[in-house]
């Protein structure tokens, strides 16, 4: 295969949840001009002005919701005709369409693998606080208000992707159904068989995932609104992007909820294990980001009698739990083209192909199989999820183990499950820090994240995986605090958590990173009331670029017991090139909040370049506290350029517009079009000097791209150094 084939990422045009992956689609909507459509327009200035404008120039035309606290726009609803004609008005800045997509509905459960044999999960969190008069705003695919646990804990919310009163679930019949938000609330505060962390909390939903979970990042922001306008306490954003920046629009979105007396708790993301992806929203400076952690899990493994090998299972994520207690015969699925033939009650075994993961499981689904095993077509460990949700467990192993099955296969071999239970582990796809530009040590928290148990549509439970499972359990451990805490706002929530952590080893005994845990393990009793907090406790100290440089970070230190508390700092081992200026030991009277300031010097020609992080134990009288460290010297592998963001109007407006993150900014950018198959060099289309760090965004005649589907190379040149980004760069497939 060629380079550039292989660094072909999707294009970055819509928001998704976090338990599933991206898939692209089109953000140009095709419409008959009768037809009626809802969409959400930026207006520059005034909404309400530019509201009765329209109620007045264009009576055809419906507004249905003005944003003017976090965002400039109206929601409008009318005929394609008449919408197009208000998009022509000079006082639109932005169209974004609502509708997006219709996919197959999903395949029925089956007997064996039926979400309903789950268990019902009682509360996991002991305390007699319950969240009652919290409450919580749930930003996600909707809810299934009329699920028996949930009824009584729903107490409203908005749709906006319809732009009305009813946030229930996506539904087989408007397109690729949904789950997601029900499964999070349950977590949150389900109150009936199952009980979530917080039962007696209010949920409020705003569906601003449409069919399939897919929505625009506009969509969210308006949900964010109207969340805080509804005076939400705590909100949750079980959702992400594959843009990690500081300020992209959703994190300065959330900032600004957060700046109006809102906790934000966010899902840090599922693309790790690698470094630098963490997405926005989660890399939103206020908002507490949560990664996620195994902490009892039966891992499957399979194995063929009379072999001495055993096979890990990667459960994907969107599958249902791998819960074979008999042996079953495999079937050979090819790459998922035809649908794979003799399959009933057996396991099908496909290879990683051009075909959709979860194309793929629907054609065993529909073939009777019972489970599905996906192997690499490359070296290297296989993660993925499903955009469908499917009755059968699909799990994925990588290329050696994947011929080796198939080597089983031919021999007519049966396989066999059997379980290693694992506790307390850090999972492996959650996504980790640290954030560009800012260096912010992402996530904050680790929360139960693995095969979790939850409520989803139609009266059932069902387990998923994934920081958006782990998010709403902290979510519901803020809830928590607040009933016991009423005047508490989102700093102090925030503190109370990360005040009261357990940090995570590995099997050896080491501390995992600080970008992969941030403070550690959530600790939710002694959260809700605790004699010490720590404000700014994750010690981002930025980047060193001159050669002796000292950084600084500002801890406050409060002490909420009757007691007067001594600290002190275990002062760290100065390494070559890093020196340490910390206080001595000092003392707090009750009720008292003490500023203190942490120094590091740095040599930077006596250190690596890159990435450079630890920790510095803070001791309250002989209880250890973990504050973790981090910078960078001079340079790191972090992505020089993330995500390229494409937007056109609905209606075949003339202008396109882009925009991308760069983290270093440019001395040269351009972005060059290939010919998807031949890979033939077509044209430049950006080409731009001196491009300052951060944003960048343009618009050009769309007449300028001309055809229709390209591969697009995104070049930044700083100095010696050059960077590029490759994406398969589709308007109208």
């Amino acid at each position: 295969m060629n380079t550039l084939q292989k660094l072909i990422k999707p294009i970055i045009i819509l928001l998704l949840i976090t338990a599933l992956p991206l898939s692209t689609f089109s953000p140009n909507q095709t419409h008959a001009l009768g037809e009626e459509v809802s969409m959400i327009v930026e207006v520059d200035g005034d909404p309400h002005k530019w509201k009765e404008y329209i109620e007045k120039y264009h009576p055809f035309v419906e507004v249905v919701q003005v944003y003017d606290t976090i965002l400039n726009a109206l929601a409008i609803k009318g005929t394609t005709k008449d919408v197009y004609n208000i998009d022509k008005e000079d006082f639109i800045k932005h169209v974004h369409p609502t509708t997006t997509y219709k996919v197959p509905t999903p395949m029925p459960q089956s007997s064996e693998n039926s979400k309903n044999k789950i268990e019902p999960p009682q509360r996991p969190v002991k305390s007699k606080y319950t969240g009652k008069g919290v409450k919580v705003g749930v930003i996600d695919t909707g809810i299934d208000y009329e699920h028996p646990d949930l009824a009584n804990v729903y107490q409203g919310g908005y749709d906006l992707v319809d732009f009305d009163d009813d946030p229930m679930e996506t539904l087989p019949e408007q397109g690729a159904a949904t789950l997601h938000g029900t499964h999070v609330a349950g977590i949150i505060a389900a109150n009936g068989e199952m009980k979530g962390v917080a039962p007696n909390a209010e949920i409020h939903s705003y569906r601003a995932l449409g069919p399939g979970g897919v929505g625009s990042s506009v969509g969210i922001i308006a949900a964010i609104e109207r969340a805080v306008e509804d005076g939400m306490d705590i909100i949750n954003l079980s959702l992400g992007s594959t843009v990690n920046s500081p300020d992209w629009p959703t994190s300065v979105a959330v900032n600004k909820a957060i700046d109006m007396g809102v906790a934000v708790v966010i899902a840090n993301g599922n693309e790790g294990p690698g470094k630098w992806t963490v997405s926005s929203p989660a890399t939103s400076v206020k908002a507490l980001s949560v990664g996620a952690s195994i902490t009892e899990l039966n891992i499957p493994y399979v194995s063929v009698p009379l072999e001495d090998k055993k096979i890990p299972l990667a459960m994907m994520q969107g599958s249902p739990a791998w819960d074979f207690t008999k042996p079953y015969k495999l079937v050979d699925g090819g790459l998922g083209k035809e649908p794979p033939t003799d399959a009933q009650g057996k396991i099908v075994v496909f290879k990683r192909g051009e075909i959709p993961f979860s194309e793929k499981v629907k054609l065993a689904e529909e073939a009777g199989a019972v489970g599905v095993i996906i192997y690499n077509n490359e070296k290297g460990e296989l993660q993925g999820g499903l955009t469908m949700p499917t009755s059968i467990p699909v799990a994925a192993v990588n290329q050696k183990d994947g011929k080796w099955l198939m080597e089983q296969m031919n021999k007519q071999r049966w396989l066999h499950t059997a379980y290693q239970h694992q506790e307390d582990k850090l999972a492996t796809f959650s996504s980790k820090g640290p954030v560009l530009a800012n260096w912010d040590i992402k996530p904050e928290i680790i929360a139960p994240g693995v095969q979790i148990a939850s409520t989803v549509p139609r009266g059932g439970y069902q387990k998923l995986q994934g920081t958006s499972m782990a998010s709403p359990y902290v979510a519901g451990v803020l809830a928590l605090i607040k009933e016991a805490h009423p005047d508490w706002g989102p700093k102090k929530l925030k503190a109370a958590v990360l005040s009261t952590t357990k940090p995570f080893r590995n099997k050896v005994g080491s501390l995992y990173f600080p970008i992969e845990q941030g403070m550690g393990s959530i600790q939710p009793e002694k959260s809700i009331n605790p004699d010490v907090m720590v404000y700014g406790s994750r010690l981002a100290l930025g980047k060193v670029n001159e050669r002796n440089q000292t950084q600084t970070a500002e801890l406050v230190i409060e002490n909420r017991s009757d007691k007067e508390k001594k600290f002190r700092f275990d002062i760290p081992q100065n390494h070559p090139g890093m020196t340490w200026h910390l206080p001595q030991t000092f003392y707090l009277e009750p009720k008292e909040k003490k500023s203190i300031k942490v120094e590091l010097r740095v040599n930077s020609g006596n250190l690596k370049k890159g990435l450079h992080q630890g920790w510095i134990t803070l001791y309250n009288e002989n209880n250890p506290m973990k504050l973790p460290y981090l910078f960078v010297n001079q340079t790191a592998d972090y992505p020089k350029i993330e995500g390229l963001e494409l937007s056109v109007s609905p209606f075949e407006d003339e202008q396109l517009k882009y925009r991308m993150y760069l983290p270093d900014g440019a001395d040269k950018l351009t972005v060059d079009l290939y010919d998807p198959y031949s890979l033939r060099y077509i044209k430049t289309i950006v080409e731009e000097n001196d491009v300052k760090a951060g944003m960048f965004s343009g618009i050009m005649p769309k007449a300028k791209v001309g055809r229709e589907h390209y591969i697009a190379l995104v070049k930044v040149l700083n100095g010696s150094d050059y960077s590029s980004f490759v994406t398969d760069f589709q308007l109208f497939p």
